[in-house]
């Protein structure tokens, strides 16, 4: 930290009193020049600039690093990382890519299927058919216990269940 009259409250020999720093010390440090390691931070900042602006702000430390690299600079990817944010250099964040799995179909969809869902009353609907893990059980998808009240669902040949069953799914060994 260089200590300069202007930017501080205090005195120059105040400061250095405190710190245990002679002035002598402290001006002949202060004329010190730069560092190699201060000199090549410098330096990396300018191309870190650089390729952040060639990239229209949108790469982040890793690919600054790689198009360093490209360049023919080293520089490690928290070196990239630290100077960038100290720079406040922050990359846009892309969009996020909506996939639409579907297509809008032109027109009417026909009904391959052929069949009737809807119901007058509710459980008067017998075209609903559920697949059978055991005989007399039914595989209902999910955990937890359901009831089947009779009549709501029907086997395949369109009986309904003697009576309400109930049905637990266990997950690690199939539906009980």
């Amino acid at each position: 930290m260089r200590l300069d009259t202007e930017k501080y409250a205090y005195s120059v020999e105040f400061m250095c009193g405190r710190l245990g720093v002679s002035r002598s010390g402290y001006y002949d440090w202060r004329s010190r020049p730069e560092s190699a390691t201060a000199q090549r931070r410098e330096e990396l900042k300018l191309l870190i600039e650089k390729a952040f602006d060639m990239s229209d702000s949108t790469y982040g430390h890793r690919r600054i690093q790689a198009q360093l690299h490209r360049w023919g600079v080293a520089a490690g990817v928290e070196l990239v990382r630290r100077i960038m944010r100290k720079l406040g250099l922050v990359p846009c964040l892309p969009r996020p890519k909506r996939f639409n799995l579907t297509q809008a179909a032109a027109g009417q969809v026909p009904d391959l299927v052929g069949r009737d869902f809807t119901a007058d009353a509710p459980g008067e609907n017998s075209s609903v058919t559920l697949p059978i893990s055991r005989p007399g059980r039914l595989a209902v998808p999910g955990n937890g216990h359901r009831l089947l009240h009779e009549g709501s669902h029907r086997l395949r040949n369109g009986r309904p269940l003697p009576n309400p069953t109930y049905i637990q799914s266990d997950p690690k060994r199939g539906t009980k």
